[in-house]
This record gives structure tokens, C-alpha cells and sequence, in this order.
């Protein structure tokens, strides 16, 4: 068990298994006492919630897993700005991976904070140290403690920690699956050595390992295996050599060693049933090919060669007509892999520049905190540089301000020029760059003068002044729609009410967009000031306007780059596509959404890569799920998720001729087949949880994204109320075949949807991963939620040939 491999004698996790009261923090007002208690199983913490909530016990725990980081003192934003009347050494915040809120919590003491700082850490090193085969080896129990021990309690409704077979077939309903009962009771009744009619303690362990049995992956080892089901390293290898894997004996043998439980066969080069099932849950088994997990790829190609990731507006968290910001948008932006952030650089008050979405609602957050946080988190994840997409509408003056706060914070990681201190004649490739931070923006077409003005304004100003005109014009248009016309008399009292605070929108929405039309020829004109500091620090990323692909050809520099709203980029692609690809074999192109994108929501990425765009602006602050995030995320796990992706090498040529309209020109494509049978699926999470007899009808998609020929979507039938191990093997839709003609630029995506007869699907989770990194053979597929967090131990059962 977990506290029997080192740590059961640890002052500071005794202190945390015992629990204390802390204080956490949401805002000014909501500041409350809650217990938070280090759970038995080692891994979880619980914490005590006074509000009456129909949620799963579950809801109420969160695993050592979802810790991305502790953080001491005031470092949050949400600290920075609640928690000053406290001691600052009695502070700490939790950072979660994925989509979760920080935890910002103040201790009693300040002895009391370092321990649960030390017990946290102590805990994460543990997990992170922790081998493959230690993980699998207490998988069922870590399977028991953190996913149906909180379903055992509940069902056990008596308290006495023994299960009726009342009780079973509640606990069944909660982890998702319908079982008939005459086999359930006759389980039930295998399981009652002690003839009680209840289960306790190791017979309930036997009934859940007996629910955990995985028929398929029997009968695979049974095939290899022959009669006497055990594996022989000579056996091992014949099933590695169909897997596609290293076919030598001393890969099968090194294999044995790693995942086999039992060690006496492990003295005979042995495999037995758990050990194969330890090997098939491992990174070694996953569809991902796990060499991809490095940095295996060029990176010393210019930087125009690569798909950067990029987020737009990365300073919100919601929608951006009115939603806040946070400096803390862009840490888990940066720890995602994101190489290209954005800033909306305004005037502040007391001379401090600010970020926010300009003329809207959003709140603002100071330009040197964004910086700061960029500074302290920009090369955690890739020491590969950053680009600052700055959107600059700030005065002269405060344009100084910014560059002082860029050259006294960013320091030496600032680039200021260029690399060989000459105008370059191709971009620098990403090695060379490693641990710089590029500012992208404006700059002085004329150095003489500190007020000097630009000839022409950059794309990305008229981005932000028309993205906002657009937004405003959006809202009076749809508040009207809801109202028939803001003159419309109401009939009834709650009429009244609505017609009232449409009325207020749109009084509201027109005054913005007044102050737009009037003041926007000052904003603008303002805006064409650039500060000489300021355009120094703009090096190899420098906005202009786009006249044409022959003009970019001919006239601009490779350190000059575009910026493209995704309706222009959409018709650029169909008019020119080669030409758009040649573009940016040489050049930087940049895609941002389009203004009435009001809630944050996503273009399809696929189509700008499709043509070579790099820098591809998907999400807003990488907070809006949906299939698009799932591709962006999909696209740059490969590469150790360093935020570079290399162009395949018909991208690469600046006399290209391929256009994905068009795949017969340009690029030797050699077609691939894909053939997916879809097996089994394991622990699949309920959809709705407060229903207590509501059970997921799985259905699974298999998506290709690619060009437009090889875009498509296939799926299983749906199987009933079975969500915790359906199995397709006896349906004819289990098996989906894809011809896919330029495989080098495709994404695949597994879909788990729960069926509804009634209405549209409910998501379940997904994987989306490129063609190029699928391993074939018999594969696990570790399921992701719609915010890119792990689902474990949810995966999908499925056998991949190419």
C-alpha cells in the first residue's frame, strides 16, 4: 500500500492525514473555515463543504494528481487581492491542473502552513517518482480507494461496513452498469464465504475484482499463451512483433521483468494474465507512441518551418464582452505548452499600462503583473521562446512605461536584437532561441524620433477596434431580436421585468457603441504614436499590413509578418492555397477569431494548419472546451508538448506546389488505411451524477481531421445501460475503416457520447492525437474530459491497423 513504500513515518503526512481547519479564500466577503484532511488511500484529499448539495461524496474529494503546483505566500492573484490582512507566511494557494479553480487557503499557524506546503510536496514527488510498475501494481487498490470507496460508503446505508445484496445492486446503479440480477445475486453469492447474505471486508474485494475481470484481454493472452496460460518470453515476443513493437528477445525479457507481479515466474522469464494486463495499461500500451513524448523532431529549422501554439485574448477566463481577467489566464496557458499569449495593451491609471478586452466589460489587470507571471512560468514546460502578440493602443508615454517593465523584469530573456546582430535573411530556428521571449507588435518604419509616426497602422489595431465594434453591434442586434425592438409594450408584470433589463443592455450596448464610433478616430490616430524604446524591442516579429502573396514575396522582409481575420484566412485558402503555403514557408502568418465570436468560442483549427499557418490563435485563455480545443491540444502533445510542431517537408519547400483543395498537387502523399475496431471500454464516468438510476449508453466516434478529403466521421452502434465495461465485440459497427491521403497533417479523435433518444448526445470523454503518432495493434486509450483533465481510470479497448 502507498504508506508502506516510505513515507507512513513522516511527521507533516501524519499531520495531514489528521486534517486541520483552514480558511479559503474566494473574495472579499466569502472567506469561511472548512476541515481538508489528507484521506487514507494516500492520494486524495477530502474537505468538508457546508452546503446542502445532492453531489456524489466524490464531488467533495480532489486527487495528489490534479496538483500542478503549491505556491506560498501571496502569489495568487485571488491572495494578492483578499488575502493581505492576513500574515502572508500562513498563506499558500493549490494549483490545479486543467480547468480547476486555485485553492487559495490560510492556515492558523504559520508551522501549520509549512506542513501541509512540505505534506503536499512531499505527496506530489512521491507520485511523480513513483515507477510505471509501482502504479500498476496498487492499481486495484487505488482503484477501490478512490473510485468505489466513496461509492461503497454511500451505498452501505446502514453504516455497518457490510453490503446486502440490496446494497450491491445500489453501488452497481452508482458506478454505472445495469445487471441482471439473477447473475448479480449469484456474484453476490460467490463472493459470501461467510454465508451472512452480506459482504465484508475482503469478500467486497472480491466482488469488485470480480466486476474489474476483462474477458477480451483474457482471450488475447489465452491466444499467445496457448492452454497453459502462461507466457513465455519467446511468446511475448511473437505478440510484440504484431504489435509493432521492438521484436528482440531481450525487448520481451526487459518487458517480463518491468511488469510481472509474480517473481518466480519473473526468475523464468514468465508472463502471467496480470502481469500482460499491467503491460497493456501501461505508456507502453497506450495508442500514443510514448518516443513522442520527447523532444524527437528538427528544431533548428526557422521559425516560420513550425506550428506554434498560440492562444487569443489569453488574458480572459470567460466570455469577452464582460468577463474578468487574470494574470493567472496566462500560468496555465504557459503550463500547457503555449508559446504565443496575448496582451491588449491600454492606458492605465497613475501612468501603469493595463490589460483588458478594450471597450468592453472585462475587467483589468496590470500590464507589469501579466509580465511578471509570463517571466516566473514561460520556460517551466519548453525552454523553446515565447511570443508577446502585443495589441498596443497605448499612449507614447505609456509605451515607455511597458518597455521599462519588459527590459527591468524579462531582463536577459528579452530579445532586443537580433541573434548575429545583422538583418536576417531567414527567421532563427527555435534552438537558437531557446529561453527567449519575442515581443511581436508595431514598429518605426523611421528611428530618429521618440513621437515618430508609422505609415500605416498594423492589422492587429484594426483587429481589436473592429473585433469590438463588431461585439457591441452583435449585442444591440441580439438584444433586440429577444425583444421584438426596445419600444415593444409588455402585457404582464414579468414582461416588465424582462423587457426592463433588455432595455438596460441595449441602452448600454448603444452607448458603448457610440463611444466607439466617436472616439475611435482618436483612439486609432493615438495609436499610430510608437515609442522608439518600444519598437526596439520588436525584432523578428513585426505587424504590417498584407497586400498580397506577391507583394510578401517581393517587398517584405522574413522578420515581417500578418495577421489574418479566419473568414480572410478562409478565403485566401480557397482562392490561393499554395501560394498561401509558400507564404508561410518564408513569413509568420497569424489567425485570430472572428468579433462576434462573443462567448469564446473556437475556429477549426485543422484548416489554417492546412496551409501552413503557425500561429493559429484557437482558444480564448485555452479555456473553451469543444472539439477545436481538443485538436489544438491533440496536435501538440507530440514533441514533449514543447509548443513547436515541425511542418511536414512538403510545407517546407518554398517552391511548394501543394494545396489542400487540391491534394493531387505538391507533395508526395502516400495514402494510408486506418482500420479501428472499437473492443471494450472500462469505468466510464456517469453523465449525470445526481440521478441515482441513471446509467451511460455508450456509443464511440472515431474522427479524422485532416484536409478537406480526408475529413470524416464513423461510429459504434450504442450499447445499453453499460458504462462501466461495455463491449462491442459481437456489433457489426465495431469495426471502421478511413482512407486517408495525406496522413502527415491528419488528427484523429475517439469520442465517447452517451445515446439519447430524446435529444442530442452528452460528451463522455476523448483522445485526440495525430495519425503519425498512433501505435497499431491492441491499444488502451486513456479518456480525457472536455477540459483536456484525465478521466482515470475511464479508457477505451481497441485494436488499430495501418
Amino acid at each position: 500500500l502507498f504508506f508502506l513504500i516510505g513515507h507512513a513515518e513522516n511527521e507533516d503526512i501524519r499531520f495531514l492525514l489528521n486534517g486541520s481547519k483552514l480558511r479559503k479564500i474566494r473574495s472579499r466577503r466569502w472567506q469561511k473555515e472548512r476541515i481538508y484532511r489528507l484521506q487514507d488511500d494516500g492520494m486524495s484529499f477530502w474537505f468538508e463543504t457546508k452546503r446542502k448539495s445532492k453531489k456524489a461524496p466524490s464531488m467533495h474529494t480532489f486527487s495528489v494528481n490534479d496538483i500542478e503546483v503549491v505556491w506560498e505566500g501571496h502569489q495568487s492573484e485571488g491572495l494578492l487581492k483578499y488575502g493581505g490582512i492576513y500574515p502572508e507566511k500562513q498563506c499558500f494557494t493549490v494549483v490545479f491542473k486543467g480547468q480547476m479553480k486555485n485553492l487559495d487557503l490560510v492556515a492558523p499557524t504559520e508551522e501549520e502552513a509549512k506542513r501541509w506546503i512540505r505534506g503536499i510536496n512531499i505527496l506530489m514527488e512521491k507520485a511523480e517518482a513513483m515507477s510505471q510498475l509501482e502504479k500498476l501494481d496498487q492499481y486495484p487498490f487505488h482503484f477501490l480507494c478512490t473510485w468505489i470507496h466513496d461509492y461503497l460508503h454511500r451505498a452501505d446505508t446502514n453504516k455497518d461496513n457490510k453490503m446486502s445484496f440490496k446494497e450491491i445492486r445500489d453501488l452497481l446503479k452508482m458506478i454505472n452498469i445495469e445487471m441482471d440480477d439473477k447473475y448479480a445475486y449469484n456474484l453476490f453469492k460467490k463472493c459470501d464465504k461467510s454465508n451472512t447474505n452480506k459482504l465484508e471486508d475482503h469478500e467486497i474485494v472480491e466482488f469488485c475484482t470480480l466486476l474489474m475481470r476483462r474477458p477480451e484481454v483474457e482471450e488475447i493472452f489465452k491466444h499467445y499463451s496457448g492452454e497453459d496460460l502462461v507466457l513465455s518470453d519467446e511468446e511475448l515476443l511473437h505478440f510484440l512483433k504484431e504489435q509493432g513493437e521492438a521484436d528482440t528477445l531481450e525487448n520481451a525479457r526487459r518487458i517480463i521483468q518491468k511488469y510481472e507481479l509474480n517473481e518466480k515466474a519473473k526468475q523464468h522469464n514468465f508472463m502471467m494474465l496480470d502481469g500482460f494486463m499491467m503491460y497493456l495499461l501501461s505508456r507502453e500500451g497506450d495508442i500514443f507512441n510514448q518516443d513522442h513524448d520527447q523532444v524527437y523532431q528538427d528544431m533548428t529549422r526557422p521559425l516560420s518551418h513550425y506550428f506554434i501554439s498560440s492562444s487569443h485574448n489569453t488574458y480572459l477566463t470567460e466570455n469577452q464582452f464582460g468577463g474578468p481577467s487574470s494574470t493567472e489566464a496566462y500560468y496555465r496557458a504557459l503550463m500547457k505548452g503555449c508559446r504565443c499569449v496575448e496582451l491588449d495593451c491600454w492606458n492605465g491609471v497613475d501612468g501603469e499600462p493595463i490589460i483588458y478586452h478594450g471597450h468592453a466589460l472585462t475587467s483589468k489587470i496590470l500590464f507589469r503583473d501579466v509580465i511578471k507571471t509570463i517571466k516566473d512560468c514561460a520556460f517551466q514546460v519548453s525552454p523553446y521562446p515565447v511570443i508577446l502578440s502585443l495589441e498596443n493602443h497605448c499612449s507614447v508615454d505609456q509605451q515607455s512605461v511597458m518597455t521599462q517593465h519588459l527590459k527591468n523584469i524579462l531582463q536577459d530573456a528579452l530579445l532586443t536584437q537580433t541573434i548575429d546582430g545583422k538583418i536576417p535573411k531567414e527567421l532563427p530556428s527555435p534552438e537558437q532561441l531557446k529561453g527567449k521571449i519575442l515581443v511581436k507588435g508595431k514598429k518605426l518604419q523611421n528611428m530618429q524620433s521618440k513621437s515618430d509616426i508609422s505609415s500605416s497602422s498594423s492589422e492587429d489595431e484594426e483587429e481589436g477596434y473592429e473585433n469590438q465594434k463588431k461585439t457591441v453591434s452583435y449585442s444591440i442586434k441580439k438584444a433586440n431580436s429577444l425583444c421584438g425592438g426596445h419600444n415593444r409594450k409588455s402585457n404582464s408584470h414579468l414582461e416588465v421585468n424582462c423587457y426592463t433589463s433588455i432595455n438596460f443592455i441595449l441602452v448600454t450596448a448603444h452607448f458603448v457603441h457610440f463611444v466607439l464610433n466617436y472616439s475611435g478616430f482618436f483612439t486609432q490616430w493615438n495609436s499610430k504614436l510608437i515609442s522608439k524604446d518600444f519598437s526596439d524591442v520588436i525584432v523578428y516579429c513585426k505587424s504590417v499590413h498584407f497586400h498580397g502573396f506577391e507583394h510578401a514575396q517581393n517587398k517584405q522582409a522574413v522578420y515581417e509578418m500578418s495577421s489574418f481575420a479566419e473568414r480572410k484566412a478562409r478565403k485566401l485558402m480557397r482562392e490561393s492555397g499554395s501560394s498561401f503555403v509558400r507564404h508561410n514557408c518564408r513569413q509568420l502568418s497569424r489567425i485570430y477569431p472572428s468579433g462576434l465570436r462573443t462567448h469564446s468560442s473556437n475556429y477549426n483549427p485543422q484548416e489554417m494548419w492546412n496551409v501552413g499557418c503557425q500561429i493559429v490563435k484557437v482558444a480564448l485563455n485555452f479555456q473553451t472546451p469543444g472539439y477545436e480545443m481538443d485538436l489544438n491540444q491533440g496536435k501538440f502533445r507530440q514533441n514533449k508538448n514543447c509548443g513547436y510542431i515541425l511542418k511536414p517537408a512538403f510545407m517546407r519547400n518554398p517552391d511548394a506546389a501543394f494545396d489542400p483543395e487540391c491534394i493531387g498537387q505538391g507533395g508526395n502523399h502516400q495514402m494510408r488505411t486506418l482500420i479501428v475496431e472499437v473492443i471494450t471500454a472500462q469505468q466510464l464516468p456517469k453523465v449525470n451524477k445526481d440521478k441515482k438510476n441513471s446509467i451511460v449508453d455508450p456509443l464511440v466516434r472515431v474522427e479524422v481531421h485532416g484536409v478537406p478529403k480526408d475529413t470524416c466521421k464513423k461510429q459504434t452502434e450504442y450499447i445499453l445501460n453499460n458504462g462501466f465495461n461495455p463491449s462491442w465485440k459481437q456489433s457489426p459497427t465495431r469495426i471502421v475503416t478511413f482512407n486517408i491521403q495525406v496522413p502527415e497533417l491528419a488528427l484523429i479523435r475517439f469520442v465517447v457520447e452517451d445515446y439519447d433518444t430524446t435529444s442530442s448526445n452528452d460528451f463522455v470523454g476523448q483522445f485526440t492525437l495525430p495519425f503519425t503518432s498512433l501505435k497499431k495493434g491492441y491499444r488502451h486509450i486513456h479518456l480525457l474530459s472536455k477540459d483536456g483533465a484525465s478521466l482515470s481510470p475511464a479508457t477505451l479497448f481497441v485494436h488499430i491497423k495501418i
